[in-house]
């Protein structure tokens, strides 16, 4: 009777808790936090901005009309319009039809009576035909959008390793809490069996001040555990969003019982190099170091003389047929533009500082690389030592439940007393936080490993 009456409040506590594991936490800070959400805008700036880019070759209607009268007299009327089609390799189409008329016409700008349609193209054969700004706009925001994939990765490598260790600091003080809880039932179940023992005068009265003692250490404990437990609880609120704000968590939510590890070995083992390449900050570089040789090959292109040539097919009216001959050597016009700076000062410049800038990332990425190689290994050995910490840990436990438990038998045959009993439970609970800080240690080493390596996402 008295046993079910110290451990009925415990199993209506344990009824009344509901479980968030690790997994279900950091989903819904994937799907809830603001910096997740911040992270998703990213996808739509990348989108705009190769919008933008591809807007480089959009079709562009162009219309011009000038009229000019004066004292009575129509000088002349000019209009143009039509549409200009760029394409991808610099070559630009052109189909327009053109209008004039008046007393005062330039002879050059005499047409047809009914106007004159034009067909035309234009080309780079030097400068621009391998590369201009439309096509390296492009190949940049291309670039740009899986550069931005990375930032999103990195984003959430930091945001969710956050939310990690946060967790494994409310997971290690619920540990302690169940820890205390279990130690204060205990010695409060042996005060009430050597008080029994007093009144039918087999123990000493003051066994059981001794156990009372003990009672109300363990209770002094447990608040200082509960205080803990409720700090990490305060800091672990602050990753619980929902509909734009933070959500007070479920007093009743407790995490699963630690475990030694949820880590692959395939992570903890695999080659830090190879790791290392793969992480958002190392892709980062590599994408900036892409955009940086289209930049490159821009400016080596602005060292090309400029020389381009048009050609134009003109019409009697919207008729480009001729009346005899061929129809491309009759009604044309057509003309080349050439021109080069003679010393090249601005545009060798320019390359110069290209590729100073390439070298520089390169600088960088070499560095970073390193860097997060080096935090990769470090943070392997520390999770290999602390897994060898956690077996041993484990095993001392095992050790103390196994003395307490033998004390206890001679407590109770008489051979024993109370203060090594205590002593024993002491070093049982001492055990026991130690072995739930190094499994939360772990986790949190194992979380670090995986933020090391780039791959929380």
């Amino acid at each position: 009777m008295l046993l079910s009456a110290v451990l009925s409040p415990f199993l209506l506590f344990a009824q009344l808790t509901k479980s968030l594991s690790h997994d279900a936490f950091l989903q819904q800070v994937r799907s809830n936090h603001p910096f997740a959400k911040q992270a998703t805008l990213l996808d739509a700036e990348a989108a705009a901005t190769l919008l933008v880019a591809r807007g480089g070759f959009d079709p562009k209607v162009y219309g011009d009309w000038e009229r000019k009268s004066f004292d009575g007299k129509n000088y002349y009327n000019l209009a143009e319009g039509g549409v200009k089609l760029p394409t991808w390799y610099g070559i630009e189409g052109k189909a327009g039809y053109n209008y004039s008329s008046g007393v005062f016409l330039n002879p050059e700008s005499k047409l047809p009576a009914n106007g004159q349609a034009v067909l035309g193209l234009s080309l780079p054969l030097l400068q621009g035909l391998v590369m201009d700004e439309r096509r390296a706009g492009l190949y940049q925001a291309r670039i740009f959008q899986r550069a931005n994939m990375a930032e999103q990765r990195l984003i959430l490598n930091d945001l969710l390793y956050a939310a990690a260790k946060s967790y494994w600091d409310w997971s290690l003080a619920d540990a302690w809490v169940q820890t205390y809880r279990e130690a204060v039932r205990n010695a409060e179940v042996r005060l009430e069996g050597i008080r029994g023992s007093w009144e039918q005068g087999d123990r000493p009265a003051i066994d059981t001040l001794e156990a009372l003692i003990q009672v109300q250490d363990r209770r002094l404990e447990l608040n200082a555990a509960q205080v803990y437990f409720q700090n990490a609880t305060l800091a672990l609120q602050n990753f619980n969003w929902a509909n734009g704000d933070v959500v007070p968590l479920d007093t009743n939510l407790r995490p699963p019982p630690l475990t030694a590890s949820l880590l692959p070995d395939g992570l903890a083992l695999s080659p830090a190099d190879t790791l290392a390449t793969q992480h958002p900050q190392v892709q980062a570089y590599r994408f900036k170091l892409e955009s940086l040789d289209v930049e490159r090959r821009l400016k080596r292109e602005a060292l090309k003389p400029r020389l381009d040539v048009s050609y134009n097919l003109l019409g009697d009216g919207f008729d480009l047929s001729p009346d005899n001959g061929d129809l491309f050597l009759q009604n044309y016009k057509w003309g080349v533009q050439a021109g080069f700076p003679l010393f090249f000062r601005k545009e060798r410049g320019g390359l110069q500082l290209a590729e100073l800038k390439i070298m520089d990332t390169e600088l960088g990425l070499t560095q970073k690389q390193q860097e997060i190689q080096n935090k990769i290994i470090a943070y392997q050995n520390e999770l290999a030592n602390l897994r060898q910490q956690v077996q041993l840990a484990n095993a001392m436990r095992e050790n103390y439940v196994r003395l307490l438990a033998g004390e206890n038998e001679k407590f109770v045959l008489g051979e024993s007393s109370l203060f090594l009993v205590n002593s024993r439970e002491n070093k049982l609970i001492e055990a026991q936080l130690k072995l739930a800080k190094l499994q939360a240690e772990a986790q949190k080493i194992e979380a670090g490993l995986r933020w090391a390596a780039g791959l929380w996402q």
